[in-house]
């Protein structure tokens, strides 16, 4: 990652809240049918933890955010005994390429360490390899809300 990339938790007084949910309802939004913009914001902002479970991160370069990613408690309607979740890792587009999402997901994991966490899972319909390469393991492939999906987990030391 480049080394003026900064990763800092997100809060949910910080301006750039509303940015990061744009991106995550531009991103998912669909897999949340009747879920509003200003909705999106408010569950953002409720997701905004101290520590642990939940928690937002951001990658800044100097003042612009420019990815994101959460450790939450629910990310999976149909899966609610799996938990917690690395959930919405996302990097803008011109910026991908350059390890911020595998710094975020780091991030998270040592978020879960820290915090007692030893299993957590995620769901991707596209990014296997990302979180394979990231010691990520598949658990299943099911359908999701019209998405075909991997649920995958991760074992970490504590």
């Amino acid at each position: 990652m480049q080394s003026d990339i900064a990763l800092q938790r997100l809060s949910a007084d910080d301006p750039n809240a509303e940015i990061v949910a744009g991106w995550t309802f531009a991103t998912w939004g669909h897999l949340h049918p009747g879920l509003t913009p200003e909705q999106a914001i408010e569950r953002l902002k409720a997701e905004c933890g101290q520590a642990g479970v939940p928690s937002i991160f951001v990658a800044m370069q100097g003042e612009t955010p420019v990815g994101t990613a959460s450790l939450i408690a629910d990310d999976m309607s149909i899966r609610r005994e799996l938990a917690p979740w690395l959930a919405s890792v996302f990097v803008v587009p011109e910026w991908r390429g350059r390890g911020i999402a595998s710094a975020l997901v780091r991030r998270v994991e040592a978020e879960a360490v820290e915090n007692g966490i030893e299993h957590f899972y995620l769901y991707t319909p596209d990014q296997q390899s990302l979180y394979r390469h990231l010691g990520w393991q598949d658990v299943e492939s099911l359908e999701y809300r019209g998405e075909t999906v991997t649920v995958m987990s991760r074992q970490l030391r504590l």
